[in-house]
């Protein structure tokens, strides 16, 4: 697929023809949809989670049939798992992604093995620390977003300030279900768009056919953010740390589900994000 007028310097650099990266959601987001969203023209990331092991990013890896791809790990989950951690930079990503951390040194040990780092952040502070440790670009995640994040400032306002702030590319993650919501961070200077809901509903996804269905009916207003399924699963999520769910379930979602309604496969929504996205900026050209 080429939509080469959406191209940013970003995109370019990392070889992708769309600026659209997959959220790498745990649980949802395996090495079929990384393939999917890569062969479709953005960047497809292997999310690994809370209960994440070696020996499931390795099953994950083998299903990327050849595309180029990403992976997204956990801080703390590294730190129990160095393992995990190994698996990853062994497999050579064209992103990698630690997030939820304060020490930084997984950032040297990754630019050793020549990879480019990211990481997501919440706060101008956060970027700028981030930064500083030699993070090559931030995803700045708005409180909107879908699973783990602090919820403290909205997507657009963080993205405004870190893009002011920093001097690295700045990917916008948070309620960016819609070519409306890609065509606005892009225009406001994002290098990408980091997209997690629109995705776990996607058929290539790993999330169970009952999770998907609620996605799909959901409203913007029916998530919620607990730390109630963490406690009971004995994870050491931070306490400001909440991840946004659909309201009374497990099931990961951010305040952008209300646009997600119909089934889709991963190169459908990558295709209407972007070709949408594109004809909206155009107005403005």
């Amino acid at each position: 697929m080429q939509a080469v007028s959406l191209a940013t310097t970003w995109s370019r650099s990392i070889g992708i023809d769309v600026p659209i990266v997959n959220a790498p959601m745990g649980g949802a987001a395996g090495g079929r949809l990384a393939a999917a969203v890569s062969a479709a023209g953005g960047l497809g990331m292997i999310g690994m989670g809370s209960s994440a092991t070696a020996e499931q990013l390795t099953a994950e890896l083998a299903r990327l049939d050849g595309q180029r791809f990403g992976i997204g790990l956990v801080h703390w989950v590294v730190e129990d798992r160095p393992d995990l951690f190994e698996v990853a930079v062994a497999a050579q990503p064209a992103l990698l992604s630690v997030s939820f951390g304060a020490d930084w040194e997984w950032v040297r040990r990754a630019h050793d093995a020549g990879l480019t780092v990211t990481t997501q952040v919440a706060t101008v502070d956060a970027a700028q620390r981030a930064v500083d440790a030699g993070v090559d670009v931030v995803v700045a995640r708005g409180a909107e977003g879908g699973g783990h994040g602090e919820p403290t400032v909205g997507t657009l306002p963080l993205l405004a300030e870190v893009l002011d702030a920093v001097d690295v590319p700045v990917l916008a993650a948070g309620g960016i279900s819609s070519p409306r919501a890609v065509a606005a961070v892009l225009a406001a200077g994002a290098a990408a768009a980091w997209v997690g809901t629109a995705f776990a509903a996607c058929s290539e996804a790993l999330t169970p056919a009952a999770a998907r269905d609620a996605l799909m009916a959901a409203d913007s207003a029916a998530t919620e953010l607990t730390t109630e399924y963490d406690v009971a699963a004995g994870y050491r999520w931070p306490p400001g740390i909440p991840e946004r769910v659909l309201r009374g379930s497990p099931v990961n979602a951010g305040q952008g589900v209300g646009l997600v309604q119909d089934p889709a496969g991963a190169a459908e929504i990558v295709r209407s994000l972007s070709e949408g996205a594109d004809q909206l900026l155009g107005r403005w050209r």
